[in-house]
C-alpha cells in the first residue's frame, strides 16, 4: 500500500509540473507569406528565427534539396534584396507588413542545366522562372526560339498532342509568346497558335520533365540567361555602364546593349574582388593585366553585387570539385528515380497501349456488335420480307400455273387458229385465184360490154340516121300526098261515086293511087316496126344493163367481204391484194358506168 501511494504522489507531481510548464508564456510569432513560381504558402515564424530557419522551412515544405540555387527575395525602397541566412529575419530590412511577403526564386543559375539540376522540383522551378523572364522580356529571345520554347511549354502543360482533344483555340487563354514578338509580326492569335501547334505536334511521347529540360537547354544558350544587371560608373570619367553577374563571371556592357559585353572577367581568371564602400576592384589572375575598378552609388546594391559575386564564385569552384556525399546521394537517387519513372512510364505506356488496344478492341467489338445487331435486324427484316416474298411467290406460282394452263389452252387455240389460218390462207389463195379469175372474167365482160355498148352506139347511130331518113321520106310522102289530095279533091267532089272505068287512063290512075297508098302503108308499118324493134332492144339493153349492174354490185359486195376476211386472216399482204382487186373493180365499174351513161344519153 505504501508503495502504491508513493507512485500516485509522484504521478501527481509530474502532472502538476506539466501544468505549470503550460502556463508559461508562449514565444511571440509573426506571419510570413512565401510565393513560389507555382504556389503561395503562409508560415507562422518565431521572432528569434534567422533567415536560414525560414528558408529551410520553405525548402522542407516544397521538398527541395538543391537549396544552394535559391533564396528568399524581398522588395525594399524600389529595389530588391535577398534574405540573409545568418541574420534574424526581423533584424533585416524586410517590410514590416503582416504578413511579410517573400518570393522564393532562383538566386544563382547553373552553367549546364542538364548536369546540375538533379531534382524535378528544382528543374520545374527553374523552368517557371525562366519562362516568366522570357515572357516579361527580361531575357531577350528571337521569334523563332520563342515559338519553339512555347511548343515545349505547351507539351509540358498539355502532354501529347491529340487533334481530337486539342481543338483550334485551346491555347487562347495561355500566355506563350513575348509581347514584343506578337507586335513584331502582323499575325492573328489563330496564326500564332497554328505555328506553335505545328511544333507541338512534333514533341510526341515527351514527358513533362523532359519537355521542361529541353526548354531550359534552349534557354541557357540565350545571351541574357541567368545574368543580373546593375548600373555602374567607371573610374574618373563617370561613364555609365552595366555590370552583369552570372555563373560564368563578370561582364561589362554598354547601357543600350545587354547582349554583347564589352569586356568579360571569367571566374577562373579573377584573382580577387575587393569592395570598399562604393568602389569595386577586380584583380585578374594574370598580374600583367590591368586592374578594373567601377563604382556603384547605392550601398544596398553594392552589398547585393558582392553577395552575387561570392555566391556565383563559390558555385563555380564547387562545380569543379568532386560532388559531396549529399549531392552524390541525390544524383544516385535522382538516377534511380528517373530509371524507376522510366520503367513506370514504359509500364504505363504499355498499359496505355494495351488499354488503347483494348478500347479499340472494345470499340471494334461494339461496332461489330452493332453491325451484327444491324445484320440480325436486317436478317429478320429480310426473313419477314422473304416470308412475304414466299407467300407472294406462292400466289404468283399459283397464278403462273393458272396462266400456264391458260397459255397452254391459248397455245392450243392458237395452234388450231394457226391451222385454221393455214387452211384459210389456202382457201384465201384459192379464193384469190378465183377472185382474180372473176376479175379477169369481169374485165373481159366489161371489155365485151364496152365493145357491145360501142357497137350498140354505132347501131343506134345507124338507126338514128335511118330514122331521120325515114322521117324525111315520110315528110316528103306526106307532102306529096297532100299535093295529090289537093289536086284530086275537086274530082272527088264532082263525082260522088267513082265512075266505072271507061277509058284507058282509068286503070292507070287507080293503079297509081293504090301504089301510093300501098307505099304509104308500107312506110307507116316500117316505122312502127322499127320503133317497136328499137323499143324492144332498148328494153332488152336496159334489162341487160340492170342485170350487169346487179352482177357488178354483187361482185363488189363479194370483194368487200373477201377484203374484210383477208384483212382479219391474212394481214397486210391480202390487204394489198384486195386494194389491187378493188382498184381493178373500180376501174371496170367506172368504165361500165360511163358506158351506161352514154346509153342513157342516147335514149
Amino acid at each position: 500500500m505504501l508503495g502504491f501511494k508513493k507512485e500516485v504522489e509522484a504521478l501527481l507531481s509530474r502532472v502538476t509540473m506539466s501544468i505549470l510548464g503550460l502556463k508559461k508564456k508562449q514565444p511571440k510569432t509573426f506571419k510570413v507569406k512565401v510565393s513560389t513560381m507555382d504556389a503561395e504558402m503562409e508560415f507562422s515564424c518565431e521572432v528569434k528565427w534567422k533567415g536560414k530557419d525560414l528558408f529551410d522551412l520553405v525548402c522542407r515544405t516544397i521538398g527541395l534539396r538543391e537549396t544552394w540555387f535559391f533564396g528568399l527575395r524581398y522588395t525594399v525602397k524600389d529595389t530588391y534584396a535577398w534574405l540573409k541566412p545568418d541574420k534574424r529575419v526581423l533584424d533585416q530590412e524586410v517590410p514590416k507588413d503582416s504578413p511579410i511577403t517573400f518570393h522564393f526564386l532562383a538566386k544563382f543559375f547553373p552553367e549546364k542545366v542538364e548536369d546540375e539540376l538533379v531534382q524535378e522540383i528544382t528543374q520545374h522551378l527553374f523552368f517557371l522562372q525562366v519562362k516568366k523572364q522570357i515572357l516579361d522580356e527580361e531575357i531577350f529571345c528571337s521569334p523563332e526560339a520563342s515559338v519553339l520554347l512555347a511548343s515545349y511549354a505547351v507539351q509540358a502543360k498539355y502532354g501529347d498532342y491529340d487533334p481530337n482533344f486539342h481543338k483550334p483555340g485551346f491555347l487562347a487563354q495561355d500566355e506563350l509568346l513575348p509581347k514584343r514578338v506578337l507586335m513584331q509580326y502582323q499575325m492573328t492569335p489563330d496564326m500564332w497558335e497554328e505555328k506553335i501547334t505545328a511544333w507541338y505536334a512534333e514533341h510526341r511521347n515527351i514527358t513533362r520533365d523532359e519537355a521542361e529540360m529541353e526548354y531550359l537547354k534552349i534557354a541557357q544558350d540565350l545571351e541574357m540567361y541567368g545574368v543580373s544587371y546593375f548600373s555602374i560608373t567607371q573610374n574618373k570619367r563617370d561613364t555609365e555602364l552595366l555590370l552583369g553577374v552570372d555563373a560564368q563571371g563578370l561582364h561589362i556592357y554598354n547601357p543600350n546593349n545587354k547582349l554583347s559585353p564589352n569586356k568579360s572577367f571569367p571566374w577562373s581568371g579573377i584573382r580577387n574582388i575587393s569592395y570598399s564602400e562604393k568602389e569595386f576592384t577586380i584583380k585578374p589572375l594574370d598580374k600583367k593585366k590591368e586592374v578594373f575598378k567601377f563604382y556603384s552609388s547605392q550601398l544596398r546594391v553594392n552589398k547585393l553585387i558582392l553577395q552575387l559575386c561570392i555566391g556565383n564564385h563559390d558555385l563555380f569552384m564547387r562545380r569543379r570539385k568532386v560532388d559531396s556525399i549529399e549531392v552524390q546521394q541525390m544524383k544516385a537517387q535522382a538516377k534511380e528515380e528517373k530509371a524507376r519513372k522510366k520503367v513506370e512510364r514504359q509500364i504505363l505506356a504499355r498499359e496505355k497501349q494495351m488499354r488503347e488496344e483494348a478500347e479499340r478492341a472494345k470499340e471494334d467489338m461494339e461496332r461489330r456488335l452493332f453491325q451484327l445487331q444491324d445484320e440480325a435486324r436486317m436478317a429478320n427484316e429480310a426473313l419477314l420480307r422473304s416470308e412475304e416474298t414466299a407467300d407472294l411467290l406462292a400466289e404468283k406460282a399459283q397464278i403462273a400455273e393458272e396462266e400456264a394452263k391458260l397459255l397452254a389452252h391459248k397455245a392450243a387455240e392458237a395452234e388450231q387458229e394457226r391451222q385454221r389460218l393455214e387452211v384459210t390462207a389456202l382457201k384465201t389463195k384459192e379464193e384469190k385465184r378465183l377472185m382474180e379469175q372473176k376479175m379477169r372474167e369481169a374485165e373481159s365482160l366489161a371489155v365485151k360490154l364496152v365493145e357491145q355498148s360501142e357497137r350498140r352506139l354505132k347501131e343506134a347511130d345507124h338507126l338514128k340516121q335511118d330514122l331521120n331518113e325515114a322521117k324525111d321520106a315520110e315528110r316528103k310522102a306526106k307532102q306529096k300526098l297532100l299535093e295529090i289530095t289537093k289536086s284530086t279533091y275537086p274530082l272527088i267532089a264532082a263525082y260522088s261515086s267513082p265512075p266505072p272505068p271507061t277509058g284507058p287512063e282509068s286503070p292507070d290512075t287507080t293503079l297509081d293511087m293504090g301504089s301510093m297508098s300501098v307505099r304509104m302503108d308500107f312506110k307507116d308499118s316500117d316505122m312502127k316496126r322499127l320503133s317497136m324493134e328499137i323499143e324492144r332492144e332498148r328494153l332488152e339493153y336496159m334489162e341487160k344493163s340492170k342485170h350487169l349492174q346487179d352482177q357488178l354490185k354483187e361482185l363488189k359486195s363479194e370483194i368487200e367481204s373477201l377484203k374484210l376476211e383477208e384483212q382479219q386472216q391474212a394481214g397486210l399482204y391480202i390487204l394489198n391484194c384486195n386494194n389491187i382487186s378493188q382498184c381493178y373493180c373500180f376501174y371496170f365499174l367506172i368504165r361500165i358506168n360511163a358506158a351506161l351513161v352514154n346509153m342513157r344519153d342516147f335514149f
